[in-house]
């Protein structure tokens, strides 16, 4: 599973022109799920994108609070490309990410588990063509692979 975590000032995802989620201050989070993922790969990765201290607190002082700890919002975005490989050719190769019917189950299955911090966690279309606006704040950005 690899995860690219943003902090954001907001972030919003649009299909076909639509709006469909958006956030405020928060995370929004990139999901890759590859071939070889379980439930044991979500379980660290929830802990670890609701536990990251990746927000300053009341005077100031970087990093010191979690998303839980500024009751912030979560965007998640699916994006099988983030398996993507492109060491040969032209043409990036996806053969490390999941397949759609793998995929889409354990993408739900982690919004649950996020879901369940009790944090507002809004979600892109699974599989959609999206539109994904973000505004980060720092830049802060960080990769997780699990």
């Amino acid at each position: 599973m690899r995860v690219i975590v943003q902090r954001v000032k907001s972030s919003a995802v649009l299909v076909n022109d639509q709006v469909i989620a958006n956030i405020n201050l928060g995370l929004n989070l990139l999901v890759g799920i590859s071939a070889t993922d379980t439930e044991a790969e979500l379980d660290w990765m929830t802990r670890k994108c609701l536990d990251l201290k990746l927000f300053p607190d009341a005077v100031a002082k970087p990093w010191s609070q979690s998303i839980l700890d500024i009751q912030g919002e979560i965007l998640v975005v699916s994006q099988f490309t983030l398996y993507g490989d492109c060491r040969k050719g032209r043409r990036p190769s996806f053969s490390g990410s999941a397949a759609p019917e793998l995929a889409e189950p354990l993408y739900n299955l982690f919004v649950d588990k996020l879901q369940q911090s009790g944090l507002m966690v809004v979600t892109g279309e699974f599989g959609a063509m999206m539109e994904v606006r973000i505004v980060n704040d720092g830049p802060v950005t960080l990769i997780l692979d699990k």
